[in-house]
C-alpha cells in the first residue's frame, strides 16, 4: 500500500511539474509573441513615416503656424473696427486654410503627424493685430523659404516654395495694412 502512495505522489508531483513547465513555456510563449507584435507595430510606425526630423518640424510649425493664421483671421472678421484689417482678416482664413488642406494631404500620404489642437489667440487692437502679422510672416517666410531650399523631401520642399510666395504677398498685404492704421 505505501508503494502505492508512494508511486501516486510521485505521478503526482510530476504531473504538476509537468503543468508548471507548460503553463510556465504558454505564458512565456505568449510573453514573446506579445512583444514581437509590438516591436513589429513600431517598426510600422516608424516606417511609414516617409520624412526627416527636420522635415516633420517643418510639417509641426508650419501647420500650428496656419491654424494660428486661421484662427486670428476669424477674430478679425468678427472683431475689427477697420475694414481693410477684416478684409486682410478674410484673405488669411481663405489662403492658410487651403495651404492647411493641402499640407495636411502631403503629411498623411508621408505618415507624418500633423497637430491638431487649436491655438488660443487673441489681441486688443486692429493695430496689434496687423503689428503681429507683420511679425508673424517675415518669419514664417524666412522658415518657408529654408524649407525650399533645404528641405529633404521634395514635396514638402514644392508646398513650402509655392506657400512661401503666399506668405510673402501676405507679408506685404500686411505691411500696407499696417500703414493706413497709422
Amino acid at each position: 500500500m505505501k508503494t502505492n502512495i508512494k508511486l501516486i505522489l510521485r505521478f503526482a508531483i510530476v504531473s504538476i511539474a509537468a503543468a508548471a513547465l507548460l503553463i510556465t513555456g504558454t505564458a512565456a510563449a505568449q510573453a514573446g509573441k506579445k512583444k514581437a507584435e509590438a516591436a513589429a507595430t513600431s517598426s510600422e510606425g516608424a516606417a511609414k513615416s516617409s520624412v526627416s526630423a527636420k522635415d516633420q518640424m517643418f510639417i509641426k510649425k508650419a501647420a500650428k503656424g496656419g491654424m494660428m493664421e486661421v484662427e486670428m483671421g476669424n477674430l478679425a472678421v468678427q472683431n475689427a473696427k477697420s475694414d481693410d484689417v477684416k478684409s486682410f482678416g478674410k484673405r488669411m482664413v481663405t489662403d492658410h486654410s487651403k495651404a492647411g488642406d493641402e499640407l495636411k494631404s502631403i503629411a498623411e500620404k508621408k505618415g507624418a503627424k500633423m497637430p491638431s489642437k487649436k491655438p488660443a489667440v487673441k489681441w486688443t487692437s486692429d493695430k496689434e493685430y496687423m503689428d503681429m502679422m507683420v511679425k508673424d510672416h517675415e518669419k514664417d517666410l524666412a522658415e518657408f523659404q529654408a524649407q525650399a531650399k533645404e528641405g529633404t523631401d521634395s514635396d514638402l520642399k514644392e508646398f513650402a516654395e509655392k506657400t512661401a510666395k503666399m506668405v510673402e504677398e501676405h507679408l506685404n498685404l500686411a505691411k500696407e495694412t499696417q500703414k493706413k492704421l497709422q
